[in-house]
């Protein structure tokens, strides 16, 4: 018997098996720059195509190569896909971090370790699979340089044995993946079935944990939000492009970038019909932005925290200008630099009124890469009808992690550039002001350069109704209280809030983001505790009345934020009376890590237990 085979017999002896079909967590730790990230996209895109619900979540350093990286996979036959806080597999690569990974992990969990790591001499309570990788790899590839790139796929290999993952599935997402590199294509098939064959032969099955075909995943696709967004952006017929490089935000213009290269050339002549800058920095970049916006492009940029704080000044212009342009907030982990590649939903809060003096800026939330793909075209249509910056608030996890979706559709409905004013509609005016507001809901109808039409001078100081300088009191309130009654407007336009009443539950949950899919596991997770909930997702700022609503019919409601400082909760209260305010408790999460549905219920379940205590 095997150095390998009397480990795994010896560790099952002292371990009881847990029966998870479908329904588990893989952990790979990697170093980052180890090429491990094509044999988890394959192992990802395997099980999906078993039909099983999947999610993928890659936890890397802000470096370029080697320091520590995990990626997550979840499979879950009940289609749960935010992170799960327990690893019910480890993929051990990693010998900076195997030890701590391997403490962390609740007694049962399943090891596929490298064997010079010794790791089955840690513990006692796990079932552990040790594979000689470099050995392995050496036959397989001559090129030492290529082995460590290629040795990933071998765990690949390993896992389809241990799981009853289909070989055929695992060979189809791997020519997917490799398909054009043609030689990188064979060694790693190489790889895969020399993992497979010795788990085989020395690998004897000892843990519970398994693949089920199902039928949950036709006619879907995956796809990163930053992707989705990009496609969104296109369809909304974006022609001026300004950014600066950002994570998490870089890949969505990258991505754009890649699309309109591929649809938005002119047949006939070949060249270009956008504009994509890479711009000096994100001040720049969102100046550039408004400029075309002014000019009547369909403008945006793309970026992250940092980058919103150094836009302040021309977000203040736009709003007092009143100059569309759509702004995408990859949120990562702040303050300064902060965690570049972690998640939060930091920016809320100072995004809402962004720039000095009174501001608010409309949000759009999306939960999801489809949302965010259809929320893109809204954004435009917004900013275009509201005349002002629009921003989109999406996070690392749902930009940059992999996610299922449906397919997304084709858009039907036409663009909305909003009040633009045309010959027709100044004759049935009579007069015009740029700022001028004759149909009550704050928007004034503006012109563009070369239209022919009245032209205005904009500018970002004093004005009155016909854009002239102005620092006279009375034009200034009339501005700004104008300025208050568009904001007004833009509740009635901006997507509505989606509800959830649960009858007879005295608790709700307000939620927004990517916190959509640790909550709706956590509802079910309360219900089984006994604990019935209602649930509100917002969508957008400003707030619907639907969330007032909300807010009375529960005697308890938890707004769950993905920062330290309860930003939505504080944001809602400047909306609410003190009597709806005092409703309100928080579910904080700020880690870095995307919220899990575990990390939810334990939070209100505790805060119920405290407030039973309080009434007693």
């Amino acid at each position: 018997m095997t150095p390998a085979e009397l480990s795994v017999r010896e560790t099952a002896a002292r371990v009881n098996h847990r029966v998870l079909v479908n329904d588990f967590s893989i952990q790979v730790a990697t170093v980052n720059g180890s090429g491990s990230q094509a044999a988890n996209l394959v192992l990802l895109r395997s099980l999906f195509q078993m039909g099983v619900p999947v999610s993928g979540k890659n936890l890397f350093p802000s470096n370029i190569a080697g320091l520590p990286t995990w990626f997550t996979i979840r499979a879950s036959k009940h289609g749960y896909v935010g992170r799960k806080k327990e690893i019910d597999l480890l993929v051990a690569m990693n010998p900076e971090t195997a030890r701590e990974d391997l403490l962390a992990l609740d007694p049962g969990a399943v090891v596929v370790f490298d064997e010079p790591l010794r790791l089955d001499a840690v513990r006692d309570d796990l079932i552990f699979y040790p594979v000689p990788f470099d050995k392995l790899v050496a036959p397989i590839c001559p090129d030492a340089k290529l082995r460590r790139l290629v040795r990933n796929m071998i765990y690949d290999g390993v896992l389809a044995k241990l799981l009853d993952i289909d070989m055929a599935e695992m060979e189809r997402a791997l020519n997917k993946q490799l398909g054009k590199k043609v030689k990188a294509l064979a060694l790693n098939q190489s790889a895969l079935r020399i993992g497979f064959e010795f788990a085989a032969e020395r690998l004897p099955k000892r843990d519970g944990l398994r693949m089920e075909r199902m039928n949950r995943t036709a006619g879907m696709i995956l796809i990163e939000g930053n992707a989705a967004a990009a496609l969104g952006c296109m369809m909304a017929g974006v022609t001026v492009v300004t950014w600066y490089p950002i994570t998490p935000s870089s890949s969505l213009c990258e991505a754009l970038t890649g699309y309109m290269r591929k649809y938005r050339m002119d047949r006939e002549t070949g060249k270009a019909t956008f504009a994509i800058v890479q711009a000096e920095d994100e001040l720049s970049a969102l100046g550039m932005a408004i400029g075309a916006g002014w000019a009547g492009a369909r403008a945006m940029t793309a970026t992250s925290g940092p980058g919103i704080s150094l836009m302040a000044e021309f977000t203040g212009l736009g709003y007092y200008a009143e100059v569309p342009a759509v702004v995408f907030d990859i949120q990562r982990v702040g303050p300064s630099t902060g965690l570049p590649t972690r998640t939060a939903q930091g920016d809320i809060l100072s995004t809402a009124v962004l720039s000095h003096g009174d501001t608010k800026h409309p949000m759009l939330l999306p939960a999801s890469v489809e949302e965010i793909y259809s929320m893109a075209m809204d954004a435009f249509d917004l900013a275009d009808r509201l005349q002002t910056p629009v921003f989109v608030m999406s996070d690392l996890d749902l930009g940059m992690n992999t996610w299922m979706s449906d397919r997304f559709k084709y858009p039907e409905r036409p663009l909305d550039r909003g009040k633009v004013l045309d010959a027709g509609k100044l004759q049935q005016l009579r007069e015009w002001g740029r700022y001028l507001d004759v149909d009550g809901d704050g928007i004034p109808y503006r012109t563009l350069p070369g239209d022919g039409l009245p032209a205005y001078f904009c500018r970002g100081s004093g004005h009155n109704e016909r854009g002239q300088y102005s620092e006279r009191p009375e034009d200034y309130v009339h501005n700004v209280d104008r300025l208050a009654r568009k904001f007004e407007t833009a509740r009635s336009l901006v997507p509505a809030p989606v509800v959830e009443v649960e009858a007879g539950a005295e608790v709700g949950i307000i939620g927004y983001g990517t916190s959509h899919w640790a909550i709706a596991e956590s509802r079910a997770q309360l219900a089984d505790a006994g604990l019935k909930t209602s649930y509100l997702r917002l969508r957008a700022y400003p707030f619907a009345s639907e969330v007032a609503d909300f807010i009375d019919r529960h005697a308890r409601v938890y707004v769950v934020d993905q920062n330290r400082d309860a930003q939505m909760k504080r944001l809602l209260a400047t909306e609410l009376t003190g009597a709806q305010v005092a409703k309100l408790r928080s579910v904080l999460y700020y880690n870095g890590l995307p919220i899990d549905a575990r990390s939810v219920s334990d939070a209100i379940l505790s805060a119920e237990e405290q407030d039973r205590s309080v009434r007693v």
